[in-house]
């Protein structure tokens, strides 16, 4: 009698779609590679085109593979890798604030979390003003209604047609305006971020908070982001509060979670001595 321990209990379409994850993995399909096809595969396997077809599916939910109408489905490029260490990034970005701008232009918050160089980036901004949402309103804590700077960012790797991320950010109007600079996209890429447009009207940052959720992407994430049926994305709410207790800034950035790896290093205090 068989070893029923040895025996593979997953679904034959699920071992199809391992079976077909580590050819793509170690190299036998070579990004931009068609996999064999839908009756290849079933005739290969003895599996129904129907699992064959759920195997297809786990690859594309994975990231891996992409489908293209009338020619089949083909292996993707590895995209670029975004490694957020938030905690070691946001005093990365206030310490530069008295750096010369020769060095402020030379490396922004794209290029510290990829590694990537200024010239193998493009990148976007767009201002607009809007009024302040009960939301967002209680999160500075001022009226509804109240009149705020909103800038959209979004940055691509130029060997790459899907940006890395994308992000909304709100600043109070009247208080970002006692530097006209400030409400000009033009302006952007500002050398040395946020931190330092905020410092050239007076606000140091004391404090930041992310609030990180996975959801599905929304439509106009769909369309910005490039993803595939079925990704998901990392959506972090970053709020910014000025040394005088004061939220300075709210942003909300948007990250495809099969290309972004979040790292945060946590000091622990010592038990008290007894």
């Amino acid at each position: 009698m068989a070893d029923v321990t040895e025996r593979d209990w997953r679904p034959r379409y699920v071992q199809l779609a391992e079976e077909l994850r580590d050819r793509i993995v170690n190299g036998e399909l070579p990004a931009g590679s068609p996999l064999p096809s839908e009756p290849e595969l079933a005739a290969r396997t003895g599996m129904s085109r129907t699992s064959v077809r759920n195997a297809l599916r786990e690859l594309r939910e994975w990231g891996l593979v992409r489908a293209e109408q009338g020619r089949g489905t083909f292996v993707r490029a590895p995209k670029v890798r975004v490694t957020r260490r938030n905690i070691e990034r946001y005093q990365w970005e206030k310490d530069r604030v008295h750096q010369p701008e020769e060095m402020r232009r030379q490396k922004g918050g794209t290029e510290y979390d990829t590694g990537l160089e200024v010239h193998q980036l493009q990148f976007h901004a767009e201002y607009s003003t809007v009024d302040a949402s009960e939301e967002i309103a209680a999160t500075f804590k001022v009226q509804a209604g109240t009149k705020l700077l909103r800038r959209m960012y979004w940055t691509s790797a130029k060997t790459e047609d899907a940006p890395l991320s994308m992000s909304v950010s709100y600043l109070i109007y009247d208080a970002v305006a006692k530097n006209p600079a400030l409400l000009d996209d033009k302006n952007e890429p500002w050398p040395g971020g946020t931190h330092h447009q905020l410092s050239t009207i007076g606000v140091e940052v004391d404090h930041v908070s992310d609030h990180v959720i996975a959801r599905p992407p929304t439509p106009s994430e769909v369309e910005i982001l490039r993803t595939e049926p079925g990704d998901w994305i990392l959506s972090i709410r970053k709020i910014s509060t000025g040394v005088d207790g004061k939220v300075v800034e709210v942003a909300d950035a948007v990250y495809p979670a099969d290309r972004t790896e979040l790292v945060y290093g946590i000091k622990l205090h010592p038990w008290e001595k007894k």
